[in-house]
């Protein structure tokens, strides 16, 4: 018999077990207990890099269970805490804990989800996920898309494939160098900056933006979108692609979807919907009106790691026509042995994106979907909406607090005292600065973090609940929070 090779990774059986019960003990712990913990401590980048710089290179090896003991405590006492209750800030979700377990699954078989001969089952995992989250935001059957690290390469994966579909020219082989004319693609004022880094990097330059001004609920103006199109057209441009927003990311409004996509037909344009993070809200049966129009984009982005409650990474891009995606990135060098099996054609996702080697992120969202299924979903969005709802109430019933806007599960705020009341140019000065001040301690401080908006001019606090351990009397907490610390602020300023 032949001897097996002992190497410094090895785990026995029973090691491995006793040091993964000892991190399961651990993480449970942790999540009975974290909405007592700050949600951050706040600690300087320099009190950080002490702490690691304490531990010297390893140039012998330790036993796994004495590293791991070392890593949950670092990561347990100086992190920012997502899932805390009272984190409302940027748009990441409290993590699901079956999720966490699928990422162990899926390392310890760790399953390059780049080929399907690479990964059999984990390949068919994520197509029926895919099919999941199309279906559940209520798009027709036949959607295609590929799980990704989360909204800008998303967002990139669809702007890519939607160059390839609607310049006049054959980007894959001749470059956008042989273009006659020159590109011009659409969105709102209020689109996620993720779109100038697409334009940059896939080699059209931001001034072939064009920033349609928004309405009064922060919407793309559909009749400015249209009017820009036709005197693009006129002036020698070439109009190639207009995104629309389900869910912009200040303040959660949803672009007419609808009219959008007449517009594209009619121009023959590439309509591309930025929903990393309100797409999902579309499950529910009273917003139906404010989503239609979902089913007529050509591309999608959708992040889990938001509103499906998904750890970090996952992302989604969803397209109309999976073969957009394979005309845009699929290659086939001639040390790749990936493309068949007994049934034909494999489908291979190296194909349909950027990576080639991919890790297996669709499982956490696969197995979450079957604890949760579609009416856990909906009802837990459903709490996040009415939660903010009850946010922008108890602000607006403060006399020391201005509720500026309220949509999907975003509500802005900014604090106002009393002796500032009024709307001249030196009160908005000084709210502006105050709201500022007040928003740094408050993520310093650990009790509440929020994140901020500008809305009409005015720097405001934001809340964007996709937190499912955040409750009633959080909200009511969260109020009296910030109007204690906004005092504070106020009476430090003046």
């Amino acid at each position: 018999m032949a001897k097996q090779r002992k190497t410094p990774l090895e785990l026995s059986a029973s090691e491995f077990r006793k040091t993964g019960y000892h991190l399961i003990d651990g993480i449970a712990d942790f999540m009975d207990r974290i909405g007592d913990e700050p949600v951050t401590r706040g600690e300087s980048p320099r009190q950080l890099q002490r702490i690691v710089d304490a531990i010297p290179f390893p140039e012998r090896g330790e036993p796994a269970e004495a590293i791991v003991a070392r890593a949950m405590d670092l990561l347990f006492n100086h992190s920012l805490f997502n899932g805390h209750p009272k984190f409302l800030g940027y748009i990441t979700s409290s993590p699901a804990p079956l999720g966490a377990l699928a990422d162990l699954l899926a390392a310890a078989v760790n399953p390059n989800v780049g080929a399907q001969i690479l990964s059999p089952i984990a390949t068919e995992i994520e197509k029926q996920t895919i099919q999941w989250m199309a279906e559940f935001i209520g798009l027709p059957k036949g959607y295609g898309g590929i799980l990704v690290s989360g909204g800008n390469m998303a967002n990139f994966t669809a702007f890519a494939a939607g160059l390839n579909a609607r310049l006049a020219i054959n980007t894959k082989e001749d470059g956008l160098m042989s273009l006659r004319l020159k590109p011009a693609v659409y969105c709102s004022k209020s689109t996620h900056t993720w779109i100038e880094k697409a334009a940059v990097l896939f080699g059209l330059g931001i001034k072939s933006i064009r920033w349609i001004e928004t309405d009064n609920s922060n919407k793309m103006n559909t009749a400015v979108l249209e009017k820009t199109i036709e005197d693009d057209v006129v002036n020698g441009y070439q109009p190639v692609m207009v995104v629309g927003t389900a869910g912009d990311v200040s303040t959660g409004a949803v672009d007419d979807l609808k009219a959008i996509g007449t517009i594209c037909r009619a121009h023959g344009l590439w309509f591309h919907i930025d929903g990393a993070y309100g797409i999902p809200a579309a499950a529910i049966p009273e917003l139906k009106v404010t989503f239609a129009g979902v089913g007529d984009a050509d591309s999608i982005a959708l992040d889990p790691h938001k509103w499906l409650y998904s750890p970090l990474e996952a992302g989604c891009t969803l397209i109309k026509d999976a073969n957009m995606l394979s005309n845009t990135y699929s290659s086939h060098p001639a040390y790749y042995n990936f493309s068949q099996n007994e049934e034909g054609t494999s489908l291979n996702f190296y194909e349909y994106g950027f990576q080639n080697s991919r890790g297996f992120r669709a499982l956490k969202v696969w197995m979450t979907f079957q604890q949760v299924g579609r009416e856990g979903y909906i009802r837990m969005i459903s709490e996040d909406i009415a939660l903010s709802k009850l946010l922008f109430e108890t602000a607006d019933a403060h006399a020391e607090i201005e509720a500026m806007s309220q949509r999907l599960s975003i509500t802005t705020l900014r604090y106002v005292p009393p002796d500032r009341a009024g709307d001249s140019p030196e009160n908005e000065k000084y709210l502006n600065t105050l709201n500022e001040t007040l928003l740094n301690n408050l993520q310093k401080g650990g009790e509440v973090f929020l994140s901020n908006a500008i809305v009409n001019g005015k720097y405001c606090l934001r809340a964007c609940i996709v937190n499912f351990r955040t409750a009633e009397n959080d909200i009511e907490e969260i109020v009296s929070i910030i109007v204690r610390e906004g005092r504070m602020v106020h009476r430090g300023l003046a």
